[in-house]
């Protein structure tokens, strides 16, 4: 070659610990071949999964220890009240409301800027911190007890830092998560994936439950430490976009990905002389001339390959770099946005009130201890698991994700009356129709936060840009964050009026989301009816082809 080519790559961040693996798994078994998409889908499902089960696992404590910090007078206890929540009942269900609507709606607000930042940033790093402060908002509220803080400003700034370190989760998740995985099959994928949700407030109901009549603070501070350390982890392992390691994104072209294929299988054996073997993508600067070609297995072709091989990811990868982020106008403008946010805003009201004053009301209506409360307040999340799967398969199998969220609110508001009303007959029946509402309420939902901002967020609209998805789903969980933060609150303004009047406000929220999602319901109809006249329409045609051809 007559000429120097000179090209410098794009340097990719590849995570110290998976840097660590690839060294080690070929300096032992240098024969053992892996499916490398296989394994780095697997670990960000993984990843991402444990990740967020801590969030939640981190926001649970505070309704497990609810019953502690305040006694009901109707609830016989030899344990005295934490000051400032030692007042009347109405006053001490306004203070607790109050921390509940502190964090949530710092939550809330604080969430749509966290989309605005992830889109961004390295999604790795923003996860880890965001773990990192969330343990430490965690941390803070535990040690309330061990120094005996009694002020309520305390408690609700800890409670603001914490609601706003938590937006990093959402956000960060469905993103790395939607870059590894394509629209076959999503609902499913997402549904299964959502059971970490439920499965954190499990976990965090038992933790608590295990300190909450001994000592409350650590309620708190175990699910801090817990929530640092997977922050660690999520540092050292967690690969935020194919692109970084050389894979081609689920949703790109199929020709693209065959190419892909092909020349990665040509430089499968190949070594080059000039790039780090323990990255994907080299990101030192590459000189080919006579002489390199020389060196370089003294072969043109082998050279031009490689180079073909770096400009193809080049391409890649400065497309995938030129997106620009959408703004949170045209976000809105993406048919469907507006309704499901709003949707969400009632639907996660009426979850959140659950998570955050179940555990109160069992405690209260059973007459049980507050060890006992933490424990069975887990079967709402039971449901909620079974829900999250129910509604992502019927979704992925009629493609009508409206419909879906609209036929289990509509069977959730008659079974919130059902448990409202017969739940007292027995512990057993109690039980049972608790996971019933756990699967209607909280199957909308999860299939809402999940599949349906992904689906959202990559809306043939946008042209193919994928940097939406952060964005749209912070839009759409940030609306629903707000529910969230006016549920809680709400109760605890409701609740001194009776429990009744608790369960009614949760029905017509229920209601409310249920209408909210009526037009884009009527709009899948017409397309369902299309489809099926298209396809009758073909199946004549080509009856009539295949008649005449005989």
């Amino acid at each position: 070659m007559a000429e120097i080519t000179k090209m410098t790559l794009v340097v990719r961040d590849i995570p110290l610990g998976v840097r660590f693996l690839r060294v080690l798994s070929k300096k032992c078994c240098p024969l053992l071949h892996f499916n490398r998409e296989v394994c780095y889908r697997s670990s960000v499902l993984l990843l991402t999964y444990i990740s967020y089960m801590c969030y939640h696992l981190s926001r649970k404590p505070i309704s497990v220890v609810k019953p502690v910090l305040h006694h009901s007078s109707d609830h016989n206890s030899t344990m005295s009240d934490w000051a400032p929540f030692d007042g009347s009942d109405a006053d001490a269900a306004t203070l607790l409301g109050t921390l509940d609507s502190a964090f949530l709606f710092a939550y809330a607000f604080a969430m749509f800027a966290s989309g605005f930042v992830a889109e961004r940033v390295n999604l790795r790093y923003f996860l880890s911190l965001g773990m990192l402060f969330s343990g430490v908002a965690s941390y803070l509220f535990g040690i309330a007890r061990s120094y005996d803080i009694h002020s309520m400003t305390y408690f609700i700034v800890v409670q603001i830092f914490g609601g706003i370190c938590q937006t990093t989760g959402w956000p960060g998740v469905v993103t790395v998560v939607g870059k590894w995985f394509g629209k076959g099959k999503r609902g499913l994928i997402f549904g299964i994936w959502n059971s970490h949700t439920s499965i954190g407030n499990i976990l965090g109901s038992l933790i608590a439950s295990k300190y909450v009549e001994t000592d409350w603070s650590n309620c708190f501070i175990v699910p801090g430490l817990i929530m640092g350390f997977v922050g660690f982890i999520l540092y050292l392992f967690l690969v935020v976009n194919p692109m970084d390691v050389g894979l081609q994104t689920p949703d790109a072209p199929e020709n693209n990905k065959r190419n892909y294929r092909r020349l990665e299988d040509q430089v499968a054996n190949v070594e080059s002389p000039y790039e780090d073997n323990n990255s994907d993508v080299d990101d030192t600067e590459i000189l080919i001339g006579d002489q390199d070609a020389l060196r370089y297995r003294n072969s043109d072709f082998e050279v031009q390959r490689r180079v073909n091989e770096r400009s193809y990811l080049l391409r890649n990868q400065s497309n995938s770099e030129e997106e620009a982020a959408i703004g949170f106008v045209d976000a809105c403008k993406i048919p469907g946005v507006i309704e499901f946010s709003l949707s969400l805003f009632f639907s996660k009201l009426v979850s959140y009130t659950f998570l955050y004053w179940l555990p109160l009301y069992l405690a209260n209506s059973k007459n049980i201890t507050a060890k006992d409360s933490a424990e069975m307040s887990t079967l709402f999340d039971v449901g909620g698991i079974v829900g999250a799967i129910a509604a992502g398969l019927i979704s992925d199998y009629s493609g009508m994700s409206a419909s879906t969220c609209v036929g289990m609110l509509m069977m959730a508001a008659p079974m919130m009356f059902i448990y409202q009303h017969f739940a007292s007959i027995s512990m057993n029946i109690n039980m049972f129709l608790l996971i019933l509402v756990g699967i209607l309420v909280n199957g909308p939902y999860a299939l809402i936060t999940t599949a349906v901002s992904a689906e959202l967020g990559t809306h043939s609209s946008l042209r193919g840009n994928s940097k939406a998805l952060a964005t749209v789903t912070a839009i759409i969980d940030g609306t629903g964050s707000i529910g969230a933060g006016v549920g809680p609150f709400l109760a605890g303004l409701v609740y001194s009026y009776g429990w009744n009047n608790v369960f009614y406000m949760l029905i017509a929220s229920d209601i409310i989301a249920l209408v909210l999602l009526l037009r884009l319901v009527k709009q899948e109809i017409s397309k369902y009816k299309q489809h099926r006249r298209e396809n009758r329409i073909g199946t004549v045609q080509g009856i009539f082809a295949k008649f005449y051809d005989n």
